[in-house]
């Protein structure tokens, strides 16, 4: 992989604080090809790991970051797809921990927990968010659009494996999609394999950005707080998420390269984009037709929102 893709950020975020994103695997490689994804359709639906990274360039790509950027909160493994296909994965986390001394994080969807050396990767990690959208296979199957070599049953055991071996803090993550994941029987269902799973805090979400699939919407409030109120009687320590993180300046020496190599993982609005270059002193709309150009950025409307999307694939590059 191009060692200036590996890393991206910082953003802010309301689960880690502020976290630079490390990007260890190549465009929309994953196991789900889920509905509501912000980084598009799945191009490769795969469960075999193999060496996507190397740990050497990513522990050099976030040192160099960390140098201009100064301290963060956590690095955090959040990729253009499943972090976990990666098979240096635990080497990765654990020569960031030996030699940089940094808190990490690995966002998962939990489909590959069930291999016993995934588990054992994210065993260095000091915190794991683990995706829970579904509590029954035909919502999983609606929603996440799994390879179809994963059952369901595997994958919850996985994450219940995982649950019981893992030292370090586990949280969920939990996406509602109006009408494919949000009647009372799935959020009963969801609430209570989450509860099973015991995480430290489950955060419930709704699609804020641009998704894989047009016609996904967010799933109303009620939707939310029925989930919320759920896994409150369930003992489980919940918060809502429904708005988007607003990211921190851009550094000064490339403005330009530090939007396109977030947005290509984390989409960000326009209107932030644009106060953000104009406070560099850059013409925002010249800035937005170089991004256009030049790094293959698209701007894509959702919710009454204009964001800035990569598409790499879309202009020969990867």
């Amino acid at each position: 992989m191009n060692r200036s893709g590996l890393v991206f950020g910082p953003v802010y975020s309301r689960r880690l604080g502020l976290s630079l994103g490390v990007n260890n695997i190549p465009y929309k490689h994953c196991s789900y090809t889920c509905v509501y994804c912000q980084l598009g359709r799945t191009i490769r639906l795969t469960i075999e790991r193999r060496a996507f990274s190397n740990p050497e360039e990513i522990v050099r790509a976030v040192e160099d970051r960390l140098r201009s950027v100064g301290r963060v909160d956590y690095v955090s493994f959040v990729p253009d797809g499943e972090p976990t296909l990666d098979t240096m994965l635990g080497k990765s986390l654990e020569l960031l921990k030996t030699r940089l001394g940094v808190r990490t994080a690995v966002l998962t969807n939990a489909s590959l927990l069930w291999m016993k050396d995934v588990r054992e990767d994210l065993a260095y990690a000091d915190v794991v968010s683990v995706k829970v959208d579904a509590g029954r296979r035909d919502t999983w199957l609606r929603v996440d659009r799994p390879h179809p070599a994963l059952s369901f049953d595997r994958v919850v055991e996985g994450m219940l494996l995982f649950s019981d071996e893992y030292r370090g803090r586990l949280i969920t993550e939990t996406m509602l999609v109006q009408g494919v994941n949000d009647s009372q029987e799935d959020l009963e269902e969801t609430a209570g394999l989450i509860a099973e799973i015991r995480p430290a805090k489950a955060y419930i979400m709704v699609p804020v950005r641009p998704p894989a699939e047009p016609w996904v919407r967010p799933a109303p409030a009620r939707s939310m707080v029925a989930l919320y109120n759920m896994l409150r009687r369930k003992g489980v320590d919940a918060e809502i998420l429904s708005r988007p993180e607003p990211p921190p300046p851009p550094p000064s020496e490339d403005p330009l390269g530090f939007v396109a190599a977030t947005v290509a993982v984390h989409p960000l609005r326009r209107s932030y984009v644009m106060e953000l270059l104009e406070a560099r002193g850059m013409d925002a709309g010249e800035a937005l037709r170089r991004l256009r150009e030049e790094y293959c950025v698209e701007e894509v409307e959702f919710q009454g929102e204009v964001f800035l999307v990569r598409r790499p694939l879309r202009c020969g590059s990867t």
